[in-house]
């Protein structure tokens, strides 16, 4: 097989865009030359290139294509129509079941030339999610301005132009040269294999291989943190990111000016990340190191020294800023500020961020009261709630949206409102991610799941609801985020109930209707979700939740686990298998006279095997409902699955649809109660296997 290039030169392009493109064009060579049976194929990218190397066939292959034309008697036009839409003649086509068809005899196509018909078309359509204009009179357009296309079949230039009749496409053709690291080694070299790019590229202070850049960048970090005794605060997007915006990346370590220690340490990540794309440190205690690390773009003469000094210039000026707004922020209390919340509009239907707020409040008491804090504790959390959004009126939040909460728990602090409430006010975000922490202490949870609820009521009252991919709200997460600290905190609280004074807290007219009925459906698809993502039995969730969802998840879940555990084992599986017979059995004779309610009759028991099944239904029926309502699912799994051999032993001996109607309608009946039993435990058969 022969080896095919394609890299595409241009000025700088997006970090975020890096990976998506060399993706995409990895595809969309891959579809291009589907004919010529693409393998290996491997994509790159980098802050100024994206490219693909793979292997191809040398042609593809003659081929004969036959074309079905009209029916034999197919009025004289049509065939005529037919022949001139394939540029052939009438003497070409042959007759086959009573149609015309066309024989044709496709030529051999060599690689080269399926490469150069393909290609430009291809760049003219490359999906950028945005994309440029540059120079004069065409309408190419690319990401950055492209310079250069060099495209090799093994080792040798692959001839095309991006010019069509009506654009010049700035006279960009294929080429066989690139060039290294754009202030180091600007000189233009020839490219005649993939390996052979990547080590030039090397030699000339450009790695192009993106795993590559990504672990040199940690191992510079890691290496310079353990020069100072410190330890790097993973990041890995930031690593990632900045992974895309240098070719051959060195890390360095700067000091931060001690004037600026006393800032808050989440303020100073949060500027040196967003502003400068710098690492923060800690020291062994934990706390903020007086150091920050960054990766520059060369290697430089002096050790970096100069390039150090003038980040650490940039740096100071960005944390003067940071030093401005936590002064001028701590002048007014958190109190003082929730009247500015009235002015802030949430949403046009729900009011403003203020009315939002004395949502929260009034939830906050009544999730605390369902938590069983006491009195302190509940207006600790009323308290928390009233604060919790007001530090969206600062300055700091205002020049960083990611430190909502947090700086409002530092602000809390120093206006003394006591531990419980700053607390609350900081971590009622919490959890913000899939990998975050939950908030563990009482009111912090409190005013947590009130947020949430408040959110999705809401929003599910007024029938925003997530649609697709689409979710503007985030209301995905703040389901997840309810689910993960009942989870995580084994909080016994009867969810729907919640929902329900939830909605009666809103504004007229959106406390009923909308999608609210829809609401416990949601945070159950979410459970689903999130226990599929563990690997837990998503489908033995399902049968638990086929009755509608249990507001209390611990008790759900518990439920759950003792199904999960019940059906793996011999028992348990067999018992599936004969609950979902008789399901079958049941579906089949319910459409000819059904259903087949009421209780069975002992009486017209005939055979030892229905006789046996009878009776252990009669001892398991009650046994199992009152070990489940005394949350012994264990013990009502085992009850259930004790039924097995009866059930077993009645369907090997025994005919359910026996002659005589009695004995029938008594045997259906039997096996109607026994699927009301199994499913007040489950719906078994939304349970796979």
């Amino acid at each position: 097989m022969a080896e095919f290039l394609l890299v595409l030169d241009c000025e700088e392009i997006p970090a975020r865009m890096q990976e998506t493109a060399g993706q995409d064009l990895a595809r969309l060579v891959s579809e291009a030359l589907s004919p010529l049976s693409p393998v290996n194929v491997t994509a790159f990218w980098g802050a100024r290139r994206i490219g693909v190397s793979l292997e191809i066939n040398d042609q593809i292959a003659e081929t004969t294509q036959s074309e079905r034309g009209p029916r034999e008697s197919a009025p004289e036009q049509a065939l005529a129509g037919f022949l001139r839409k394939h540029g052939a003649e009438r003497d070409a086509l042959v007759l086959e079941n009573g149609f015309w068809v066309l024989n044709r005899t496709l030529p051999a196509i060599t690689a080269s030339q399926q490469i150069a018909a393909t290609i430009p078309g291809l760049l003219w359509r490359f999906p950028w999610p945005k994309s440029m204009r540059w120079g004069q009179g065409s309408a190419f357009t690319w990401v950055r301005p492209l310079r250069r296309v060099i495209c090799l079949l093994d080792g040798k230039l692959v001839p095309f132009s991006l010019a069509t009749d009506a654009d010049d496409a700035h006279g960009l053709v294929a080429g066989t040269q690139t060039e290294g690291h754009r202030f180091t080694a600007p000189e233009a070299f020839e490219v005649t294999s993939f390996e052979q790019l990547r080590s030039e590229l090397f030699a000339r202070k450009v790695v192009l291989d993106p795993a590559q850049r990504l672990s040199i960048i940690r191992d510079g970090l890691q290496a310079q943190a353990e020069r100072a005794s410190l330890t790097l605060v993973q990041d890995d997007k930031l690593v990632e990111e900045v992974s895309g915006l240098a070719e051959w990346p060195v890390a360095l370590l700067g000091r931060i000016d001690d004037a600026y220690m006393d800032l808050p340490p989440e303020v100073m990540q949060v500027s040196m990340r967003i502003n400068q794309r710098y690492f923060a440190l800690r020291t062994a205690d934990g706390k903020a190191a007086p150091h920050f690390a960054f990766i520059a773009n060369m290697d430089f003469a002096d050790g970096g020294a100069l390039t150090i000094a003038g980040n650490e210039r940039v740096l100071r000026a960005r944390f003067a800023d940071a030093r401005h707004f936590w002064d001028l922020d701590r002048k007014t209390t958190l109190a003082d500020r929730v009247a500015a919340l009235d002015a802030v509009t949430f949403h046009a239907r729900l009011g403003s961020q203020g009315a939002r707020v004395q949502r929260i409040v009034t939830l906050s008491g009544i999730v605390a009261q369902a938590l069983g804090l006491d009195d302190t504790a509940q207006n600790q959390a009323k308290r928390a709630a009233l604060l919790a959004k007001a530090d969206l009126t600062t300055g700091m939040v205002g020049e960083f949206p990611e430190l909502q909460g947090i700086m409002g728990g530092y602000y809390a602090r120093h206006d003394h409102e006591g531990d419980a409430v700053a607390d609350a006010v900081a971590e009622h975000y919490m959890p913000r991610g899939l990998n975050d922490d939950t908030p563990r202490a009482p009111v912090s949870v409190a005013v947590a799941l009130a947020d949430r609820l408040d959110l999705l009521t809401a929003f599910f009252a007024m029938g925003e609801t997530p649609s697709g991919s689409g979710d503007p709200y985030a209301l995905r997460r703040a389901a997840l985020g309810i689910i993960r600290i009942i989870r995580d905190n084994q909080l016994r609280l009867d969810l729907t109930a919640l929902i329900a004074q939830a909605a009666q807290n809103l504004p007229e007219g959106l406390r009923e209707g909308g999608e609210l009925a829809a609401l416990p459906g949601f945070l159950a698809e979410r459970l689903r979700v999130q226990l599929r993502t563990e690997g837990e039995r998503h489908d033995v969730l399902a049968a638990t939740l086929a009755g509608g969802l249990d507001g209390d998840l611990v008790r759900l879940l518990a439920r759950t686990s003792a199904l999960a555990e019940m059906v793996d084992t011999d028992d348990g599986r067999n018992l599936l298998a004969a609950s979902k017979r008789a399901a079958n059995i049941l579906r089949i004779e319910n459409r000819k006279d059904g259903p087949h309610q009421g209780e069975p009759d002992a009486a017209l028991y005939v055979q030892d095997e229905e006789r046996a099944l009878g009776h252990a239904l009669a001892a398991a029926r009650k046994d199992i409902h009152d070990a489940l309502v005394a949350e012994r699912f264990a013990e009502a799994m085992r009850v259930a699955a004790g039924l097995r051999p009866s059930l077993d032993q009645f369907f090997a001996e025994v005919t359910v649809n026996d002659p005589e109607p009695a004995r029938r309608l008594n045997r259906l009946r039997l096996l109607t109660q026994i699927g009301e039993t199994l499913t007040e435990i489950a719906e078994f058969g939304q349970i796979e296997g």
